[in-house]
């Protein structure tokens, strides 16, 4: 958490994110005024109009949000949270009014893994992860805990969704692996009468429940691929479907549709309606897929939000895209897009601030700055470890896991030439000489290699063998004539690149993440995971001054103003501080991120700082001087 002196410091402001954690079960909720889409981004929760897309921030999770749900009337808001062994998992109820906090309920052990609300706002139902595995309704105006009970019976595995009744407060429902429980609330005595429903000889495993407008019935989707629609009033299976067209890799998101049919998402991508039809062989009713209602969309869905009475929906996708359908024609455009792994570096393009790209695992984005939409995909299935644009613009270089340089047309995104094996345990690190003839990059193995670069071919130059562990950070001064390289062996070493050589070394007792020239050039400042951000002289390689850069986590990202007065930086401890050069003070911070930051930049005309963090989410803040 930040301190006294962090807190007295003035805070940066944010101007947008971009980022949608697509892996959270039903995590894409459209909220009842019709004008909001509510999803979570790490430990954040964030409330987007869908009109002019502004976005609130509900920060106040320790960790990952894992599950969401919104009441009925959209008063409340709900989020759960997933917590290391040993710990109690939070739930927070939030005041959607005034974007605050109402109250934060704690007592379910590691994980919480769903959420519902009653259908007038008067308890939330809340259930925890497998090292939990117990049901407790929470009174929402007393603010405390009514009643728990274990969610399944010990032979039975996970439970992993609930559901309250559409029109009673006192009925509810949950599902896993082998159970299916209808609940009754017995607030009087303080005490949940669960019912096992009765399943004959189906077995399966329940992701997801609707429950019908008229409590007559609920449907439940299965890794299987079926829907199981149930009686409530019975507790008895009447009858499932599809039986011959199955979704594959399961049913895993459903909404229930004013006509009757059900609107289902798919494990493999796949939407489609699903309507009630009869068997013609043995008269049994069965569930069937409209043919003219499917569509596909990239990822795993992992919700469906119908707005309003469902002329319009919204799906989410594990890989963190959030598409928009039109219900009459059935078709879809893709809203918002985001990394859905770590993003491992940020880069601008020289004296450019319109746009700027960014690295993942499998692709390299490249943004709009001001919008935050995506311009452009390059997908390699493999990690990328760092990028940068040649200083023409013509293209953009990248450093892979599996030991190539690729370059790519930035306008497009074709392959403009690969160095296959240009470092035998990966590229870690990249950068351009600001002639735009040469590349040189880093590897795991600590070589360092220079590459001449020309539009028929791709030739080494040299490999420079002094580091012994991997390079981490390669800056190159403005005349070429020399560069730095920081390395997680401990080392930061200044190289001459006209003979090849080291000029001079930085020795210090931590794993080096980030240097950068003064742009006078005539010092180097680093900083890695001993927290400390170091001057160092460039002409004997000493070191002039040390400053503690966080109280916690190491530093992983820098950058230094053009002028060189300001630099910024973050890490593990997830705060962007802006720093006086001179001084060595902090002048302003900010708090936004939910995953370790891993890289920031400074746009080349100093109106923005953009982050980037390991949830997959990309920040972009004002730059206050």
């Amino acid at each position: 958490m930040s301190t006294a002196t962090e807190d007295s410091v003035p805070k940066l402001e944010l101007d947008c994110t971009i980022g949608f954690a697509g892996d959270v079960p039903g995590g894409l909720i459209v909220h009842p005024d019709r004008r909001h889409v509510v999803y979570p981004l790490g430990c954040t929760v964030i409330i987007q109009d869908i009109v002019s897309s502004e976005q609130h921030f509900l920060s106040g999770h320790t960790n990952d949000v894992r599950c969401l749900a919104v009441s009925k009337s959209g008063k409340y808001l709900a989020s759960g949270q997933v917590t290391h062994m040993g710990f109690k998992a939070d739930v927070i109820i939030w005041d959607f009014a005034s974007c605050s906090m109402y109250c934060r309920l704690s007592l379910h052990k590691v994980k919480v893994e769903a959420l519902a609300f009653s259908p007038n706002d008067k308890y939330l139902v809340t259930l925890g992860g497998q090292d939990d595995s117990s049901v407790v309704v929470w009174n929402i105006s007393k603010k405390e805990a009514i009643c728990g009970s274990p969610a399944a019976v010990a032979s039975a595995g996970i439970t992993y969704c609930v559901k309250f009744a559409n029109n009673n407060d006192d009925l509810f429902f949950t599902g896993g692996d082998g159970t299916l429980r209808v609940w009754d609330l017995d607030v009087a005595n303080r005490k949940i009468r669960p019912t096992d429903v009765n399943m004959g000889q189906i077995k399966r495993v329940v992701k997801c429940i609707e429950v019908k407008d008229d409590d007559s019935y609920f449907y439940c989707g299965t890794t299987t691929g079926d829907i199981l629609a149930i009686n409530t009033k019975t507790k008895l299976f009447q009858h499932y479907g599809p039986e011959k067209d199955k979704f594959s890799l399961g049913v895993t998101a459903m909404a229930l549709l004013k006509t009757g049919n059900i609107l289902v998402g798919g494990g493999d991508g796949t939407v489609a309606v699903v309507t009630q039809a009869v068997n013609k062989k043995d008269k049994k009713a069965t569930f069937k897929k409209l043919a003219n209602q499917t569509a596909k969309v990239e990822g795993g869905v992992k919700s469906v939000a119908l707005r309003g009475e469902g002329h319009q929906f919204f799906v989410g996708s594990e890989k963190s895209q959030i598409y928009r359908f039109n219900f009459a024609e059935f078709t879809c455009e893709l809203i918002r897009s985001c990394h859905f792994a770590a993003v491992r570096d940020i880069v601008f393009p020289r004296e450019c601030s319109d746009l700027f790209a960014t690295c993942s695992k499998d692709d390299i984005r490249v943004w709009h700055a001001d919008k935050g939409k995506e311009l452009l995909r390059i997908s390699v299935k493999e990690l990328c470890h760092a990028i940068d644009f040649m200083p023409d613009g013509k293209s953009i270089v990248s450093a892979w896991q599996d030991g190539k340089i690729r370059a790519f047309y930035p306008e497009t995104g074709k392959e403009m030439y690969v160095i296959n094996d240009a470092h035998p345990k990966g590229v870690t690190a990249i950068a351009c000489t600001n002639g735009g003839r040469r590349i040189i990059s880093g590897g795991g193995e600590g070589q360092v290699r220079v590459w001449d670069i020309t539009p028929s071919y791709q030739k080494l130059v040299e490999a420079m063998k002094e580091h012994k562990a991997s390079v981490t950070c390669i800056k190159v001064r403005r005349n070429d004539m020399e560069c730095v390289t920081a390395s997680s062996d401990g080392t930061c070493i200044i190289w001459d690149l006209q003979r090849f050589v080291r000029n001079q070394v930085l020795f210090s007792n931590t794993l080096f993440r980030c240097v950068n020239y003064h742009p006078e050039e005539f010092q180097v400042i680093t900083s890695g995971t001993d927290r400390k951000i170091g001057y160092w002289e460039v002409y004997d390689g000493n070191q002039i001054r040390e400053l503690d850069g966080s109280k916690s986590g190491a530093i992983n990202g820098m950058d230094i103003s053009p002028h060189g007065d300001f630099y910024v930086t973050g890490g593990d401890d997830k705060l962007i501080k802006v720093w006086k050069y001179d001084e060595g003070e902090v002048t302003h911070v900010g708090i936004g991120h939910s995953g370790d930051i891993s890289k920031l930049k400074i746009s080349p005309d100093q109106r923005h700082i953009v982050s980037v963090s390991t949830d997959g989410a990309i920040l972009r803040w004002r730059y206050p001087h």
